[in-house]
């Protein structure tokens, strides 16, 4: 096997005591049936936290001082909090970090919702059509909420979503974008978009898209530039202020840990401060005068106008014990150099096995729809690590289901947790904050024996 260079040394990975602040399930706990009985009580191998991040140790504290302030304040913790966490301003508590986490100012950033919700409302505030400008550009096979908003939105200002909405494909044999091919549409079509939106990470390949060079191209042609951060946010290293974004939306339950169906993010450029929202909701207004219920609205200026229910405390607070974590450990930079590494090992490792095939080698067999006569997988994860985060996304042939659910069991029963796509993806997410080398080099090897237990039944 080649000298890998990714690897870090105990000494020298001072990120990993990080690990240490999360609670990682166990072999047992998983339903690991093929784990010898000695190891049930270990942790699993979990590489899944572009789905769903793992519990933070200072999240379940933090929501349990929640639960005794409501059990012995009611509702009196909205404003004496015996933590110094009114409710009244409990989103404060996460507006800095997360205004850290995408490069923004405090103000340009809202801890509020759901994704799909904030999508809805953000394309609501900047598309807005004309008969020259009515179109909206994204990528094809987009995570299929977004889809769904965009064929809304765009049906309800009257136009046909198949005429109205430009989806990018790679090209064929290809399995992602290419940089040339999109900036390329914007330049020829530019003059009939009124908004571009992509993923910032692609959730299916795991592409990240160079949303710099995207957003100045579309904000040249005088279109509005929003992305969806659902698999970027806590992933890759962000500077939406600089970059010139519009807005931005995203959820936090996948690289920020902030547990299942967690509260939602947006952004608004600060250009957009003074922009009025068209569904004004009471925590939106001014706080000095929120409570003196005055009939008129009088909005927070910048993202937090945009808010409209009072946040979930629980989920709020939720978040806050996983983004102290992220503090704690230094921001996005050091632990995007320890997920370059990670990931980088989880690629080399890969690249050893006798069941990998070549991208370009697979793209050609599912253009000749030969995929049936050839056992393994590929990567279609770009191989550049600028053009991705923490995450590899693994076709397995044969295709059409043949493969992959049977991998995604053998995995699972051996303790290797990974993320199903059908028909026949697997997505691998080695995270900076808990995730170890030795996880890393477990999970491919799982990966081997499975593939071998398999190909006798599944080639013949």
């Amino acid at each position: 096997m080649a000298q890998n260079y990714f690897k870090l040394s105990a000494e020298e990975d001072a990120l990993s005591k990080y690990r240490d602040e999360f609670v990682i399930p166990t072999n047992r706990s998983m339903k690991a049936s093929r784990v010898p009985d000695s190891l049930l009580d270990d942790t699993c191998t979990y590489l899944c936290g572009n789905s769903l991040g793992i519990l933070p140790k200072r999240s379940r504290q933090l929501v349990q001082e929640e639960l005794e302030v409501w059990g012995t304040r009611g509702v009196e913790g909205h404003f004496d909090h015996p933590y110094d966490r009114s409710w009244m301003y409990i989103a404060d508590t996460v507006h800095p970090i997360l205004a850290d986490m995408v490069g923004a100012g405090e103000s340009e950033v809202a801890c509020m919702g759901t994704l799909t919700a904030n999508l809805h409302l953000m394309i609501n505030t900047f598309y807005k059509p004309t008969t020259e400008r009515y179109k909206l550009l994204c990528e094809a096979k987009a995570f299929p909420s977004d889809q769904y908003a965009f064929a809304t939105q765009v049906a309800r200002h009257g136009y046909d979503p198949a005429e109205a909405i430009i989806e990018l494909s790679p090209r064929p044999g290809e399995f992602t974008l290419r940089e040339e091919d999109i900036l390329d549409v914007i330049a020829k079509e530019g003059n009939t978009i009124a908004l571009v939106l992509f993923s910032g990470v692609q959730y299916y390949t795991g592409q990240w898209f160079p949303m710099e060079n995207i957003t100045k191209a579309a904000k040249a042609q005088g279109c509005i530039c929003g992305w969806d951060l659902a698999h970027a946010i806590g992933n890759v290293p962000l500077s939406l202020h600089d970059w010139n974004v519009d807005f931005a939306v995203w959820c936090t339950y996948k690289y920020l840990n902030s547990g299942p169906g967690g509260i939602g993010g947006l952004y608004v450029h600060e250009r957009w401060a003074s922009k009025p929202t068209e569904f004004a909701g009471w925590w939106g207004h001014d706080p000095h005068t929120r409570f003196a219920m005055p009939p008129q609205f009088s909005a927070i200026p910048g993202a937090q106008g945009f808010q409209q229910s009072n946040p979930s405390v629980l989920a709020t607070v939720s978040l806050l014990g996983s983004l102290q974590v992220f503090r704690a450990a230094g921001g996005m930079a050091p632990l995007r150099a320890r997920s370059l590494r990670l990931t980088g090992h989880l690629e080399h490792l890969l690249h050893q096995s006798k069941f990998w095939i070549a991208p370009d080698v697979a793209g050609q067999i599912e253009q000749e729809d030969a995929a049936s006569a050839v056992f393994g997988f590929t990567i279609i994860t770009p191989r550049d690590p600028a053009s991705r985060g923490s995450q590899l996304s693994l076709v397995f042939l044969p295709t059409g289901g043949r493969t992959m659910p049977k991998v995604m069991g053998g995995l699972a029963e051996r303790g290797v947790v990974g993320d199903s796509r059908k028909p026949d993806v697997i997505r691998l997410a080695p995270c900076a904050l808990y995730n170890t080398f030795e996880e890393v080099e477990r999970g491919v090897a799982v990966l081997e024996d499975v593939l071998g237990e398999l190909q006798k039944d599944i080639v013949n």
